[in-house]
């Protein structure tokens, strides 16, 4: 069973990760009080796997990931695919490539992180993210709650 392992945000951009026990999701938005939580960015929640981080011996939040998984292969999964936690859903939108903050944290990092430092998504159905729920991989997108109360 895939699930999540560690839950961040970043209370300001290049200041160390917050580790929470839950999280808010904002549809369209990314995880509230983030600061790289962007109306209809493509960069709203990083996800990236505990596997990948251990094969390159970092610790989660390191890499700067809102969500850690566990049982799933993040950097297998497509553009577009949705991914179900409880109520919220994040579609996949983008590779995340790696960038200078990745190199600064060891020497050729960078170059040997490339293809697997995660995928970023959007928030298409807010609502309460929590370490240890559940990760449904949905092969269809799955719409935003129709006629509810819409989230951010």
């Amino acid at each position: 069973m895939a699930r999540v392992a560690h839950l961040f945000r970043a209370p300001k951009r290049r200041e160390p990760m917050e580790e929470l026990e839950q999280a808010r999701a904002l549809e369209d938005v990314g995880l509230e009080g983030c600061a790289h939580a962007r109306p209809q960015g493509k960069r709203q929640v990083l996800l990236i796997d505990r596997e990948t981080l251990e094969a390159f011996r970092l610790v989660p939040g390191i890499v700067r990931e809102n969500v850690t998984t566990e049982g799933l292969d993040v950097n297998r999964l497509a553009i577009g695919q949705c991914l179900l936690f409880g109520e919220v859903v994040l579609q996949v939108s983008a590779i995340c490539d790696p960038c200078e903050q990745i190199e600064a944290l060891r020497p050729g990092l960078e170059a040997a992180i490339e293809g697997r430092r995660g995928m970023l998504s959007k928030v298409v159905r807010g609502g309460l993210l929590k370490r240890g729920d559940e990760i449904v991989v949905s092969e269809m997108p799955v719409p935003a709650a129709a006629g509810g109360p819409r989230e951010g």
